[in-house]
């Protein structure tokens, strides 16, 4: 190369390094949001980042985009790593052409999803876009349709996580709603399929961005969002967290580390944390923290159907997808929105060989008209669809109560549990004591000289015979019945048993989970 070439090069490199110009980028600044540089920067292991495709050029000529002809197309697209593993990447330019998808900026993120899927390697998207380039017609939607075909093809093939850094609007929403995990910064990332104008116009409501499609919308009201965050920065470690739970990909296992918590520690605590009430609430939080590795826990969506609990933890340095019912809100009842949230996780665990912790205490379905004619009963059967699906390694521990349909819904033997466990006092049963008893002995205790008495003596009478675990026990429903204090030591011997388990399924093209 000569010294002239060499020298055009790293001008045209300079250039491109610019973005959409020094006076675009204060904006950027001053709205909030860093640069797309400045975020791969701040994600990526410093110094790992190589780019591709930085050369690329839209082909349009016409409504002026002859005099808008920016290196890279508003989309910065390459490799670098993450704690030491490959990750491909693609960060959206508002700087350049607002970030807006055209021919050439779609075909870059399309490329780069080919290599990620072909290479068995995350993708990551940080979104920050005004849209389809408007200027390039039919084209530019043909660049959304080529990226939502690759998004499908690599479900469950690969980790998929989208970042709402900005706005993402119309058909561009589409994309991260395929992906796994979907992460929006608070005031700044948006997402709607219409926005405020056309729904005023066309329904004549009114709503501004925020209310519409705004983090704290989509994170508690919609369940679009998996995680929220107040600034970029935060948001981006949320990202790193993620990642550190996630394999590569569904052929190889989840990153192990070595573990400094002892497996074997007694777990006396739990038993006062959980009221010997059925009817008390409690934060299973507490209880899922003393179970796992260091206390930590990495809930997802936490805001959205929060009746149940899901995230990711280890037991003795392994990664295990957590599964809870959330007797603090809801007395820890499944409805629509915790099923389908829970089928989603469990089927995200089961694509990537991720091992599932169920842990119930739940009074069953949510019971009303509304729930009814939301269509409980399909949305309900989406959950019980993913657990008799897996194939993961499956254990769960009852704390307190199972009653009825949910009891058969979550992990249970009878959809293929591998190990399940229950405290001595838990009560598994068609439906709870006072209201088998209600129902069962309404004339008897309305006939007794003292109602309340005799009501008190039959339902003792039905948790004694029917609604304990010695029961379930004893028909080989469980595997055992185990004291609190040893829970994590049961736990952690029964998913290391599992470690290679493997599980042939009947050929097929696929299932049709109702949905």
């Amino acid at each position: 190369m000569t010294r002239r070439s060499s020298e055009a090069l790293q001008a045209v490199r300079a250039e491109a390094q610019q973005g959409g110009g020094e006076a675009r980028r204060a904006r950027q600044h001053a709205s909030g949001k860093q640069t797309a540089r400045e975020r791969l920067a701040a994600l990526l292991d410093p110094g790992t980042f190589t780019e591709i495709g930085a050369f690329v050029q839209p082909r349009a000529t016409t409504l002026g985009m002859d005099e808008k002809r920016f290196w890279g197309d508003g989309v910065i697209t390459g490799v670098g790593e993450i704690d030491g593993r490959p990750v491909y990447i693609f960060a959206q330019d508002f700087t350049v052409l607002g970030g807006s998808v055209g021919e050439a900026h779609g075909r870059k993120i399309a490329r780069l999803m080919d290599l990620a899927y072909q290479q068995g390697a995350p993708l990551i998207g940080l979104n920050d876009s005004g849209g389809a380039r408007i200027q390039e017609g039919v084209d530019a939607l043909a660049a959304y349709g080529e990226i939502f075909y690759r998004n499908v093809r690599a479900s469950g093939v690969i980790p998929q996580l989208s970042v709402i850094m900005g706005p993402c609007a119309g058909g561009a929403v589409y994309s991260p709603a395929i992906t796994d995990f979907v992460f929006m910064v608070e005031g700044t990332g948006n997402m709607f399929i219409t926005g405020p104008e056309v729904i005023q116009a066309v329904t004549h409501e009114e709503v501004d961005v925020e209310e519409l499609g705004g983090a704290a919308v989509h994170a508690q009201r919609s369940g679009v969002a998996h995680f929220t965050a107040p600034d970029e920065e935060a948001v981006l470690a949320q990202v790193r967290w993620l990642l550190s739970y996630l394999p590569s990909n569904n052929l190889t296992p989840p990153p192990a580390v070595t573990p400094e918590d002892d497996p074997q520690r007694p777990t006396p605590e739990l038993a006062g944390l959980v009221p010997q009430d059925p009817q008390k609430p409690y934060d299973v939080r507490g209880v899922i923290e003393r179970l796992v590795d260091e206390e930590e826990f990495l809930e997802v969506q936490q805001a959205y159907a929060p009746n149940l609990v899901v995230g990711f933890a280890r037991l003795d340095g392994e990664t295990v997808g957590i599964v809870a019912n959330q007797p603090a809100h809801l007395a820890g009842v499944l409805d629509i929105h915790a099923s389908e949230k829970g089928a989603r996780f469990v089927r995200f665990c089961d694509a990537f060989h991720i091992p599932l912790l169920t842990l119930v205490d739940t009074p069953g379905f949510l019971p009303g008209v509304a729930q009814e004619h939301g269509g409980i009963i399909r949305h309900g059967a989406k959950l019980l669809y993913a657990y008799a699906e897996a194939t993961v390694p499956k254990v769960a521990l009852v704390l307190r109560k199972a009653y009825g349909g949910a009891y058969i819904v979550m992990s249970s033997r009878h959809l293929g549990g591998d190990v399940n466990l229950a405290w001595p006092g838990a009560e598994i049963a068609v439906m709870g004591p006072e209201g088998a008893v209600k129902i069962l002995y309404h004339r008897e205790i309305a006939a007794a000289d003292d109602p309340e008495a005799e009501r008190a003596r039959l339902t003792d009478d039905y948790r004694e015979t029917f609604a304990n675990p010695f029961v379930a026990a004893s028909r080989g429903y469980l595997d055992d019945v185990i004291a609190p204090e040893e829970s994590r030591a049961r736990l952690v011997a029964a998913l290391s048993r599992l470690r290679d388990k493997r599980e042939t399924t009947s050929k097929r093209k696929h299932g049709n989970i109702p949905l």
